[in-house]
């Protein structure tokens, strides 16, 4: 028997079925790798607002096999009910959210209303299917600009500085509180820093609709040919060359951070519980730091001109990821320029289609 049947054989033989909301974007369709390769049967919900069809080939040419995938948004209680019973889902990692930080300011009841709804509707079929683990895609923009760095997760969380992050902030809140009362969930919040890259294969990554919003694939559209010229926004932040430093983070490690999270969740327990962690390399690099190591790698000499500086942008933030490698056992492997690399030779494979 070949090797796929043999992986698909095993999935119908255990209770071991993860939904994967929001599967088809960047980080969700990298998760979905990292679920299969552990072990685990991924099945994806997902729109398609924010990604394309063409990821889901991608998976199947990484992985042998089809992944299953329903073309629904999480809003409609009777379609999740449905797949839930019907695939036997044993947990949820919960990515599926708009993102876009301009439009949530433009339109803020079209994120609160999908955004938290979507979360809620989740949450309410979880309890009446009795399906306890949730994984919850969150960001370390709930910090704001940081009093201190490294961030560790005890900090203050700050006023958010925009719609999208609000939901982020309260979607948290709604899942402290489910845990505060006692419902029987048992729920992770992964604080993300900046992740970048893509699977070595090159065959998904960061799949951009319109013009780039993240600062890589910027970057290596620029290098394409495909983007005029590159903006940094700003040089004259108290940083060592001026401009912004974040922390950049592979989405392959990323990705095994779900896995990591997943796993925990699964020893046992307190019947509820709710916990935050913080999923970063730890290393703060500044922007021009990025544009510089993208150049070496590539060979190739960025347009890019120094611009004001840009509202909302914080001078500097990067984690404290040592309770996720006490707690998960996890922590990034992959480097800033194994990450440039792959996330290049992805818009180069882009090129070739």
């Amino acid at each position: 028997m070949c090797l796929p049947c043999l992986r698909l054989l095993k999935f119908k033989m255990t209770n071991n079925t993860i939904l994967v909301t929001g599967g088809a974007g960047y980080i969700g369709s990298h998760t979905v790798v990292a679920l299969a390769e552990a072990g685990y049967r991924p099945v994806i919900i997902d729109d398609f607002s924010n990604s394309q069809q063409s990821v889901l080939d991608g998976l199947k040419q990484i992985l042998g096999y089809e992944v299953p995938c329903v073309v629904h948004d999480c809003n409609d209680p009777a379609t999740l009910l449905d797949l839930f019973q019907r695939e036997n889902v044993r947990g949820v990692i919960h990515f599926a959210a708009f993102k876009a930080v301009g439009e949530s300011m433009a339109e803020p009841l079209k994120y609160y209303r999908n955004n938290l709804g979507s979360l809620i509707t989740l949450l309410e079929v979880m309890l009446e299917t009795g399906v306890t683990d949730l994984i919850f895609s969150s960001s370390c923009t709930v910090y704001g600009e940081p009093d201190s760095l490294p961030v560790v997760e005890t900090m203050p969380v700050k006023p958010a500085a925009s719609v999208y992050g609000n939901t982020k902030q309260v979607g948290e809140e709604i899942l402290r509180d489910m845990a505060a009362a006692g419902k029987p969930v048992k729920i992770i919040s992964l604080r993300y820093f900046n992740p970048i890259g893509a699977h070595p294969s090159a065959l998904i990554g960061e799949l951009p609709l319109g013009v780039p919003n993240n600062l890589v694939p910027y970057i290596t559209q620029t290098a394409a040919g495909i983007r005029e010229q590159l903006s940094v926004f700003g040089d004259d932040y108290p940083t060592p060359d001026g401009s912004c430093i974040r922390d950049y983070i592979h989405v392959m490690d990323l990705a095994e951070a779900h896995v990591a999270a997943l796993q925990a969740l699964g020893q046992p327990g307190p019947g509820s519980h709710y916990d935050v962690f913080n999923i970063g390399t730890g290393l703060g690099h500044s922007v021009l730091e990025l544009v510089r190591t993208f150049e070496n790698l590539s060979g190739r000499r960025l347009n890019y001109r120094i611009g004001p500086r840009r509202a909302g942008d914080i001078t500097a933030v990067y984690a404290d990821a040592t309770k996720a490698w006490e707690q998960l056992g996890w922590s990034a492997k992959r480097s800033l320029r194994e990450a440039l690399e792959d996330a290049w030779r992805w818009q180069q494979q882009l090129e070739k289609k």
